[in-house]
């Protein structure tokens, strides 16, 4: 239950709608639904503006298909799933209707997108193509908490000449998202041409010297460029939902 729902829910009591009894039985479902794998935020929506997102790795498509239909009946409008596979998301396709993948971003969605009421626009830049699958996690996760979004894929520096070709794109940014593996350069050249936050995004990309993105992870924690924040290793969700935060500033968290 978001707190639109809430209320909705007290609007219909205090009108004669609704009985004290029947506010009270859908309120009591409010907290959590204990699945005995899992338990169920239904109450994360009225707490933090964003309801309860479900990492899909590690868990089976039987467990996910639970998850968000417990959340869906209990109220909350959408559902973000991360890191699902080919396999898993046939399997829930095939048992929730609403469903759909998004196979780059090895994400699904229950419900489809909002409006976007953010207050400005998300830049997702990615340097290398290779980087893409984590940079569409980000931006997908963006557009799924009401955002904006522009994509500029293979900006690196190994051709800085492409990403000045996105300078317009990035110059009416409210925040930017800069996806890189290598020696993760990105986030500080666009740090250094914008005025608004960059949310750096390490990617395990790159050969042996690179240890699975902690050399990115390291250059983007030593950025000499101001007003860089970073999250971890191919946390494309993270950074998305980071993002969001920001542009949402200053707007209220029923959406």
């Amino acid at each position: 239950m978001d707190r639109k729902e809430l209320t909705e829910v007290l609007a219909a009591v205090e009108a004669g709608a609704l009985s004290a009894d029947e506010a009270a039985a859908r309120l009591a479902r409010a907290p959590f639904e204990d699945l005995g794998y899992a338990k169920p935020d239904l109450a994360r929506g009225m707490r933090q503006g964003v309801g309860e997102v479900v990492y899909g790795e590690g868990k089976t498509a039987s467990q996910i298909e639970g998850i968000c239909r417990a959340l869906t009946e209990g109220g909350q409008p959408r559902v973000l799933v991360t890191r699902v596979d080919e396999a898993k998301a046939a399997s829930l396709a095939a048992a929730l209707p609403a469903f759909a993948y998004r196979p780059e971003a090895r994400l699904g969605i229950v419900g489809g997108l909002p409006a976007a009421p953010g207050a400005g626009r998300i830049v997702v830049a990615a340097a290398g193509t290779s980087d893409v699958p984590v940079a569409e996690e980000a931006a997908v996760t963006a557009e799924f908490l009401g955002n904006d979004v522009v994509r500029c894929y293979d900006v690196g520096v190994a051709g800085i000449h492409r990403l000045f070709a996105c300078a317009d794109e990035l110059a009416q940014a409210r925040v930017v998202v800069a996806v890189a593996g290598m020696e993760g350069a990105l986030p500080s050249v666009v740090a250094g041409l914008v005025a608004c936050p960059v949310v750096a995004v390490p990617t395990s990309v790159g050969y042996g010297a690179s240890f699975g993105g902690v050399t990115a992870l390291l250059a983007m924690l030593n950025s000499c460029a101001s007003g860089v924040s970073v999250v971890n290793i191919d946390n494309g969700f993270g950074a998305g939902y980071q993002a969001s935060l920001i542009n949402h500033l200053g707007i209220s968290p029923n959406r």
